[in-house]
């Protein structure tokens, strides 16, 4: 009798595991969600991103979305800036100098995060020490990716997609 006691203890201790473990495994795959965007672009690079200024100097049309379009055009408009000297790529001092243009159009949180020697490195995908304009828009189109979460709006990316923290702005 007492061998069957033990026994489901040990099957109940099993199930209250798994059922734990479960429940980890469920919150960490919603932080790794958002902290891999985090890790593909920086901290910074996210974080200043994900803010109402942004969001608002991408909508266009102004109807609270952010659609691929509208991503693009934003990204394109920024690679100009950065791309002084017009020649469709950007080695990393010419990258770092174009912050004041930058963050005059976006915000001086986004260009703080986006002009890094780090972030550049991320860009910079074929390790040739310069970032092209499809280079740039290839790497911005990942993190729209990343970011359209949506199963009903999908290529568009509202205030929950945006934030990545349920429609709210972060603080």
């Amino acid at each position: 009798m007492l061998r069957v006691t033990i026994y489901r203890e040990s099957e109940m201790n099993k199930v209250a595991t798994r059922a734990v473990f479960g429940a980890v495994l469920l919150v960490c795959a919603f932080a790794v969600h958002s902290d891999d965007m985090a890790s593909f672009a920086t901290g910074g690079y996210a974080t200043a991103l994900r803010t109402m200024a942004v969001m608002h100097k991408m909508d266009m049309n102004h109807d609270h979305m952010v659609s691929r379009k509208e991503w693009i055009a934003f990204q394109n408009k920024v690679f100009t800036m950065i791309d002084k000297d017009k020649t469709g790529e950007v080695d990393e001092s010419e990258y770092m100098r174009a912050y004041p243009d930058v963050a005059q159009f976006a915000t001086g949180g986004y260009a703080s995060g986006l002009l890094t020697r780090e972030m550049f490195s991320k860009i910079d995908t074929d390790r040739d020490g310069k970032i092209s304009r499809g280079e740039f828009l290839r790497y911005q189109l990942k993190i729209f990716d990343m970011m359209d979460t949506s199963r009903v709006h999908k290529g568009l990316l509202g205030p929950a997609e945006f934030f990545g923290s349920g429609g709210t702005p972060p603080p």
